[in-house]
C-alpha cells in the first residue's frame, strides 16, 4: 500500500496500522492506544464508534445503500439539502454533492467559471487566491492554492492564479495585524480595481488556513474581502472544509464575520468523519444561471459516482441531530477557551516561535529562534520528529513543516484536552533538547 502525503521511506521504518477506536482514542494492531489528537485527519467530530452515528448507517443499509444521484434523487440527500441550506449562510439555497473537501472546491471553481460563461461575460475566467491556502490535490484545487511544497512539482500542470499575500502577522517585519490586514487588503483593492473585468472569482479559507501552517485572519480581513468582491462583482469563495461544523467555535467560520459568500464548501465534518461526502452551497442567482432548456447548453455537466450517496447523507443528517441534541457549537466554544489557557504554557517553551488558535483549531510554530523567528534547517525536521515522540506517549498529529497540529474532535473533555497538551509539550521539549545537544 502506498499511503497519501507520506514519505513510505519513513513509514517503513517505524509503521502505524490502526485497529480500532473508541470515543476520542484509537488503538494499532499491538494493543497501543492513543489520543486522537488531529481527529482523524480532521475529520471526527463526535469520538469513534458514536452510537447514533453507527445505527444511522445501520437503519439506511436497511433500504439502500447507494443509487444514483444523476437524474435520481434519494431521500437522504434530499433532506440533508434542506438541512444544509437551513444552516448555512441565509443567501445559499442550492446543494450539490460530491464525495471529498477537494471535488467539493473544483466544483466550486467550475461553477464560478461557468456560471459568468452563461451569463455572457466571457472575459471572466481568471481566480484569486492567498498565499500558503490549501484547497486540495486535484489540478483545480491546486491551482487556485499556493504551497510551494506541495504544488511545485506540477507548476506546468496547472492554470495561473492570481496570488495575494495572506495576512500572516508572526512572519511579518512590523507584528502588527492592523498593518499586515492593510498591506494585504491594499494588493486586493489594487488587483480587483484593475482586472476585476477578467476576474471570476477569490477562493480562501475563513478566519484560519489548514494545511497552509494553521494561519489566523486579523480581525475584520475577511469582511472587506467579502466587501471588496461585492464592489467588483467577484464571485466569493469559501472553503470550510476544515473550518465547519464547529471546529472554530461557529458552526461555519464565516459566521464570525457575518459573511455571505456566493459559495461555500463543506466535506470532513459533515458526517462526523465517518463516510466521505462533500456538498459545495451555492446561491439562488447562480443556480439559476444553470436553468433552462437542454438546447441552451447551460448544464453543470459534473457528477461522481457516489454523489449523494444514501449511507453518507444519513449518516451526517444523524450528525447534524447530535450537534443539535448536545449544543455541540457552544461546546466548542468552551472548550477552545480552555484549550487557550493551556497553550499559555506551551508559548513559553524554548524553540516555540508562535501559538496560532481559532477555536479547536491550533497551530505550533516551531523556531531556532524566538528573537529572530530563525527557522530550524528544513532537513532537523523538528516538528516531524516532535510528533513522532508524542506518538511514543500516546498522541496522534501531523506536522506542518515545522508547525504542529492540535485539532482534537469537538467531543474531547477538558481532561483529555489537558493530557494532549502535556503530550505536546514533553514531545517538543525532549526534541528539540536532543538537538540543542547534539
Amino acid at each position: 500500500m502506498w499511503l497519501p502525503f507520506t514519505q513510505m521511506s519513513d513509514y517503513e521504518r517505524d509503521p502505524l496500522i490502526i485497529k480500532s477506536g473508541e470515543g476520542v482514542t484509537v488503538t494499532d494492531i499491538y494493543g497501543n492506544t492513543y489520543l486522537d489528537g488531529y481527529s482523524s485527519l480532521w475529520l471526527n467530530v463526535h469520538g469513534h464508534r458514536k452510537k447514533e452515528l453507527d445505527e444511522a448507517i445501520q437503519v439506511q443499509l436497511q433500504s439502500i445503500a447507494h443509487s444514483t444521484l444523476l437524474g435520481a434523487a434519494n431521500i437522504p440527500s434530499i433532506l440533508l439539502a434542506e438541512k444544509l441550506v437551513e444552516l448555512a449562510p441565509e443567501n445559499l439555497s442550492r446543494v450539490f454533492y460530491s464525495d471529498s473537501g477537494a471535488t467539493a472546491v473544483e466544483i466550486a471553481v467550475k461553477m464560478a467559471y461557468q456560471y459568468w460563461q452563461n451569463k455572457g461575460l466571457k472575459r471572466k475566467k481568471r481566480f484569486v487566491t492567498v498565499s500558503n491556502g490549501y484547497h486540495g490535490d486535484t489540478v483545480g484545487t491546486m491551482s487556485v492554492g499556493s504551497i510551494e511544497l506541495y504544488h511545485k512539482v506540477y507548476t506546468s500542470l496547472l492554470f495561473d492564479a492570481l496570488v495575494i499575500p495572506f495576512p500572516a502577522v508572526y512572519r511579518h517585519p512590523s507584528g502588527d495585524e492592523d498593518i499586515v490586514k492593510e498591506e494585504s487588503l491594499r494588493t486586493l483593492r489594487a488587483l480587483f480595481k484593475e482586472r476585476h473585468e477578467e476576474i471570476a472569482g477569490m477562493v480562501l479559507e475563513p478566519m484560519i488556513q489548514g494545511a497552509g501552517g494553521m494561519n489566523v485572519m486579523p480581525p475584520g480581513y475577511l469582511k472587506e474581502v467579502e466587501l471588496l468582491c461585492k464592489k467588483f462583482n467577484i464571485l466569493l469563495i469559501v472553503d470550510e472544509v476544515a473550518t465547519g461544523f464547529g471546529r472554530t467555535g461557529k458552526m461555519f467560520a464565516v459566521e464570525h464575520e457575518n459573511i455571505q459568500p456566493d459559495l461555500l464548501t463543506v466535506a470532513k465534518g459533515l458526517t462526523g468523519g465517518y463516510l466521505p461526502v462533500a456538498a459545495t452551497v451555492a446561491t439562488e442567482e447562480i443556480y439559476e444561471a444553470f436553468y433552462g432548456d437542454y438546447e441552451e447548453m447551460k448544464t453543470f455537466f459534473h457528477g461522481h459516482s457516489y454523489t449523494g450517496n444514501q449511507l453518507g447523507c444519513a449518516v451526517a443528517l444523524a450528525n447534524l441531530e447530535i450537534f443539535e441534541k448536545e449544543r455541540l457549537v457552544a461546546q466548542a466554544t468552551e472548550k477552545a477557551e480552555f484549550l487557550k489557557e493551556l497553550l499559555v504554557e506551551v508559548k513559553q517553551l524554548p524553540y516555540v516561535g508562535d501559538v496560532r488558535q481559532c477555536g479547536l483549531m491550533c497551530g505550533i510554530e516551531l523556531v531556532k529562534n524566538q528573537l529572530t523567528k530563525e527557522p530550524f534547517p528544513l532537513t532537523d525536521r523538528v516538528a516531524y520528529h516532535a510528533t513522532l515522540k508524542m506518538r511514543e506517549l500516546g498522541l496522534l498529529t501531523r506536522p506542518l513543516g515545522d508547525v504542529i497540529v492540535l485539532m482534537p474532535p469537538l467531543a474531547t473533555s477538558k481532561e483529555q484536552l489537558a493530557e494532549m497538551v502535556a503530550i505536546l509539550m514533553e514531545g517538543i521539549q525532549t526534541v528539540t533538547r536532543e538537538l540543542v545537544e547534539l
